[in-house]
């Protein structure tokens, strides 16, 4: 499909990166109040939230108005869901570690360092993963089947990461599971039903795109940055590095999928070596 309004769509593009900024600032402004970092997390969700919601006011009279809803209603429902689960998980607690370990490594000033190289790279991203979100919305026509397929594979991701969230929230609730390993629900198809599930909201969204090959081929750095951030970056690698040292997990990976979901494998298919 062509007409692709490039003029609006740059317009855009520094309209969502407004947006995304102002939510890190605010996010580290009260940050700096509580004295704790960990909440940018919180802000990652809600910063693609804004970049839908500017995108949706900003494209009107240019985009498919169906489309346009569809988008921002999909970014909405993960970003805010996302947001509100991390936020109960992390009520009550202390610093992250990850955020303590960089920050005491920090030149000079640790509020600095910290704008700098958590809350702007952060609000960075979420400029840059969230092209799909923006370019969607100029596509003009009305979502085609190809449209549609990604809303499923969206509604496939987001019920990875709710139903998984929740499975884990239950077993860490137990304390007859303190110290155990959570290897039940869909964390016995794949270690990582969550980052799953982010994989395949990214690549439903940029699925959205593709009724436009402009609109494609400008977002498809996206769901390959976050396929990489997910499986070689700061997701599985980090998460399971972490973990690798925990009682049963060296079998608990023997036995279950890292990443693309499937049933567990046997003794005997282990021993077997099959993959």
């Amino acid at each position: 499909m062509s007409g692709f309004p490039w003029g609006a769509f740059a317009v855009n593009l520094a309209g969502a990166a407004g947006a995304a900024l102002a939510v890190m600032l605010v996010t580290f402004a009260v940050a700096l109040r509580i004295g704790v970092h960990r909440i940018v997390d919180v802000a990652w969700g809600l910063g693609f939230t804004a970049v839908a919601g500017v995108t949706c006011v900003l494209s009107a009279g240019e985009g498919d108005p169906v489309r346009r809803l569809l988008v921002t209603v999909l970014t909405a429902v993960w970003g805010l869901r996302l947001a509100v689960h991390i936020a109960r998980r992390g009520r009550g607690h202390g610093e992250d570690p990850r955020y303590e370990a960089m920050l005491a490594k920090a030149p000079g000033s640790r509020s600095a360092y910290a704008l700098r190289m958590v809350y702007l790279l952060q609000g960075g991203l979420v400029w840059l993963v969230s092209l799909p979100v923006q370019a969607a919305q100029y596509v003009p026509g009305r979502p085609s089947v190809l449209a549609w397929a990604g809303t499923a594979v969206w509604a496939v991701g987001v019920g990875f990461e709710a139903v998984g969230d929740a499975q884990l929230a239950r077993f860490r609730a137990d304390p007859a599971n303190r110290g155990r390993i959570m290897d039940r629900g869909l964390w016995s198809w794949t270690r990582h039903p969550n980052y799953f599930g982010d994989f395949c909201v990214w690549w439903g969204l940029f699925l959205l795109t593709c009724d436009s090959s402009a609109a494609a081929g400008v977002s498809v750095v996206s769901p390959l940055v976050m396929s990489l951030l997910l499986t070689k970056g700061s997701g599985q690698r980090l998460l399971e590095r972490h973990m690798a040292d925990r009682p049963g997990y060296a079998e608990y990976r023997a036995r279950t999928s890292g990443f693309f979901p499937r049933p567990p494998r046997s003794s005997r298919q282990r021993g077997a070596g099959e993959v």
